[in-house]
């Protein structure tokens, strides 16, 4: 490394956010820029570490130590080179993933470990505002074409890697632009949407084709697809919600986070002139603990809703990481988003019994109890703890208590591919599915996962599909099926 004693002298610091009160006022990405100077001494912090556990914690397999060491020496192109081996869309990871790689930092052993998200992103957003990121048209066609089901970070990444190795791919998206959850889901304040644009203007330049309105199973025919290509790419992603049915579950101003968050997007985007779903003025009550419940969180409160409450039926986690999740794992530890500090009440070990409204209809509030953890049998459960009731007050709700699965009616039932016992599509382990020259990549076959496994899974998949149709490939394959996560 280029500064072996980086981390001796200097310790962890990363962007400031913008104020509160400022950022609640628009949708912009809440972080200031980071001078050039500041991230250069984080990078020094990477340590020769012998074994870089970053590697594994990553499901990418990015080559971290490599790029720190580059970026401290200013060596900007050969970063941007080097990062972009192992990630297509860096410049969406380094605002979005969780990063486990730092989870499993040596550095984080008995330090803040190093800041491998932030040098991410810097090195992604240096590239291209410098130019370094022309598309890549292949050299050569190899005549056969692949549809792409989907287009979140699974299904882009598997049609870039398929667009680049001489195919014909076309991405088939049932709304009415592409992105998936990242265009639909990921409020602005996390990831402004002309970053994906950027990208899908390199795609396109690339070779890689579009459509969108396409519901595949619905005004696409499976059979259409079946007919016009030689491989299909499933990557839906798992979108069928969990939902909370009790008592007043019909009652008017319960909604799902993804009833809700996509207009946000629309609205930002100026698709949509205002939002049907508006918290201002109003009483919020989120449940649901994790990111959705979070971008619930940070849309209300730019909508000036009165204030809004986060249930989570787990216990509160401890302040640091607990002795159940040792290093290198993903820690079990209390984690906030900057969502958390623009105002919310958090109640941990809740549990909600009943919906509660008026004689119109309308929800009024919520009901609740106290729940303790406990094992029993060997399975986990939730007692409800005697005396503890209570009613908050509200007049939204919004459930974010993430996903089943894909949605089974229309495509998957037409192709009548294989479930596995969790309900998502079964793969082997050259993720086929059940249904010849049909692959799946993924949440729709993984189930709710990170996104930065899903644009693994897609690079692996896309390797995979080369491989199957021209009897070799040269793509590079980071994970399987079976690859154990993390987190």
């Amino acid at each position: 490394m280029g500064d072996q004693t980086g981390f001796l002298k200097h310790t962890r610091e990363l962007p400031t956010r913008r104020p509160v009160p400022e950022r609640l006022r628009d949708w912009h990405e809440v972080y200031k820029p980071f001078p050039t100077h500041k991230l250069r001494t984080q990078a020094s912090r990477c340590m020769d570490c012998g074994i870089p556990f970053c590697n594994m914690g990553c499901p990418l397999g990015n080559i971290i130590p490599d790029w720190n060491d580059l970026v401290f020496r200013g060596r900007w192109s050969e970063a941007v080179d080097r990062l972009h081996a192992t990630n297509n869309f860096p410049e969406f990871t380094g605002r979005l993933c969780p990063a486990p790689c730092e989870a499993a930092c040596v550095l984080g052993i008995n330090q803040p470990a190093v800041t491998i998200k932030q040098v991410e992103v810097s090195i992604a957003e240096r590239g291209w505002d410098e130019g370094m990121l022309p598309p890549v048209v292949p050299s050569v066609s190899t005549g056969k074409r692949v549809a792409v089901v989907g287009s979140g970070p699974a299904g882009l990444a598997a049609a870039q890697q398929l667009t680049r190795a001489g195919h014909e791919v076309v991405v088939f998206e049932r709304a009415d632009k592409i992105g998936g959850l990242l265009r639909y889901g990921i409020p602005d304040f996390k990831m402004e949407k002309w970053v994906i644009d950027r990208r899908l203007e390199q795609m396109e330049a690339e070779g890689t084709q579009f459509r969108t309105n396409a519901n595949v199973g619905v005004n696409v025919s499976v059979e259409e697809l079946e007919r016009d290509f030689d491989a299909i790419v499933l990557a839906g992603g798992a979108t069928a919600w969990r939902d909370l049915p009790m008592p007043g579950r019909e009652l008017k101003g319960i909604h799902q986070a993804m009833e809700y968050l996509p207009l946000s997007n629309q609205v930002q985007s100026g698709d949509l002139a205002a939002h049907p779903i508006d918290a201002y003025g109003k009483r919020v009550v989120i449940i649901g603990g994790g990111d959705t419940g979070a971008d619930c969180l940070g849309t209300a409160n730019r909508q000036g809703a009165v204030n809004v409450t986060q249930l989570e039926i787990m216990p509160k986690p401890p302040a640091t990481r607990a002795e159940s999740t040792p290093w290198p794992t993903w820690p079990l530890m209390h984690l906030t988003s900057s969502a958390h500090e623009e105002g919310v009440e958090q109640v941990y070990a809740i549990s909600t019994t009943e919906f509660v409204g008026d004689e119109t209809g309308n929800l009024t509030g919520i009901r609740t109890i106290d729940v303790k953890m406990e094992t029993i049998d060997g399975r986990m459960t939730f007692t409800p703890v005697e005396g503890s009731e209570k009613e908050i007050p509200c007049e939204l709700v919004f459930l974010a208590m993430g996903f089943v699965g894909p949605e089974r009616e229309g495509m998957l039932t037409q192709l009548g591919v294989d479930l596995d016992e969790r309900g998502n599509v079964k793969r082997d382990a050259e993720w086929a599915t059940s249904k010849g020259n049909v692959y799946v990549c993924g949440d729709m076959g993984r189930g709710q996962s990170l996104i930065v496994w899903a644009i693994s899974e897609g690079r692996a998949c896309a390797a995979a599909v080369d491989r199957a149709l021209m009897g070799d490939t040269q793509l590079p394959s980071p994970v399987t099926p079976t690859s154990a996560p993390i987190r």
